[in-house]
């Protein structure tokens, strides 16, 4: 048995190998080796229109048993790229890998993504600048900095997200969503969601069931982040997500950090109202965050925390069949 898995792997190896050689001749200098031991690689995509508009930077590792049996592990970067947009890009990949499973699928995911910003860039074209999405001032990048083209370095090693592409299953139902209260401020409006969650996978059912509501589908930011307890390693799965509210997202992890709360997405969705808040912003993603996690008891006040020494609800995972 472990000489079929070492050859096995061997077969894997050579494969990414000649898929490496390949998209390397294809793409060019676009085509960027970040850590070829680990097997991490990035490439910049853009519309390939005469005035590129929109670019993006695909963060790829290959795990040992790819393409054989497991996915690529990616991380898309765009300055641009919200929510539903987002949620349907990665949809579509993911539909790619399940048509193609077991082949190579580097290329048809970067030419997907190619057919992506290009259909993006043209239905652009065709609305009033005054009608397209906010950019404010406190997210604004100079043009001439390329805000798409992030610092490929910063991509790690995660292996864990392969949950996300590794069960296909639809007979899971997602688990129960709780909506918080608002908080406005300068005609800016923040709201809360709250969701128990035990893997990455549940995660994204959320973000999916949140999606559907046209409401917070189109709110300006959706930031979120998770924070899993591993109780067989004793460490903790966790991620954040901007949503193009720079930084938002780190801090929002941070703050389930600092309360301790374990086995929990939350989601806090922005509406801007046209005036700047400045730091305020952050204040409030926090605010209200915090808010709904104690009021469904995912964390105890801190003088209770300090007398009683309970840190967190675990909140039960649904079961699924």
């Amino acid at each position: 048995m472990a000489d079929f898995i070492n050859e096995e792997n061997e077969g894997d190896l050579q494969d990414q190998m000649e898929e490496v050689e390949a998209l390397s001749s294809i793409y060019g200098d676009e085509w960027c080796v970040i850590d070829e031991a680990s097997r991490i690689f990035c490439i910049k995509i853009s519309d390939d229109l005469e005035e590129s508009k929109l670019t993006a930077c695909l963060q790829i590792i290959l795990p040992p048993d790819y393409p054989s049996a497991a996915p690529p592990i990616y991380q898309m970067n765009a300055a641009w790229l919200r929510g539903p947009e987002r949620a349907h890009l990665a949809s579509s990949l993911e539909d790619l890998y399940v048509e193609h499973v077991g082949e190579s699928i580097l290329y048809l995911w970067v030419e997907r993504i190619r057919e992506f910003l290009v259909e993006k860039s043209r239905s652009s074209e065709t609305v009033d600048p005054s009608e397209k999405v906010n950019m404010t001032a406190e997210e604004e990048v100079d043009d001439e900095d390329d805000e798409d083209a992030p610092d490929c370095r910063t991509l790690k090693l995660d292996t864990e997200h392969v949950h996300l592409f590794m069960d296909h299953a639809n007979d899971e139902e997602a688990p129960p969503i709780k909506h918080g209260n608002t908080i406005t401020d300068r005609r800016s409006t923040f709201q809360p969601h709250v969701a128990p969650v035990v893997t990455p996978r549940q995660v994204k059912m959320v973000l999916g069931k949140l999606y559907e509501n046209k409401k917070i589908a189109s709110a300006t930011h959706n930031v979120y982040a998770y924070r899993i307890y591993c109780e067989d390693k004793n460490s903790f799965l966790q991620d954040c997500e901007d949503d193009g509210e720079t930084a938002a997202g780190g801090r929002l992890l941070h703050l389930l950090q600092i309360l301790d709360v374990r086995n929990v997405a939350v989601v806090v969705s922005r509406w801007y109202g046209g005036i700047l808040l400045g730091p305020d912003r952050f204040k409030h993603i926090n605010n209200c965050a915090r808010n709904i996690l104690v009021e469904e008891g995912y964390t105890a006040s801190t003088d209770e925390a300090a007398k009683s020494g309970a840190k967190t609800k675990r909140p039960k995972s649904k079961k699924t069949k």
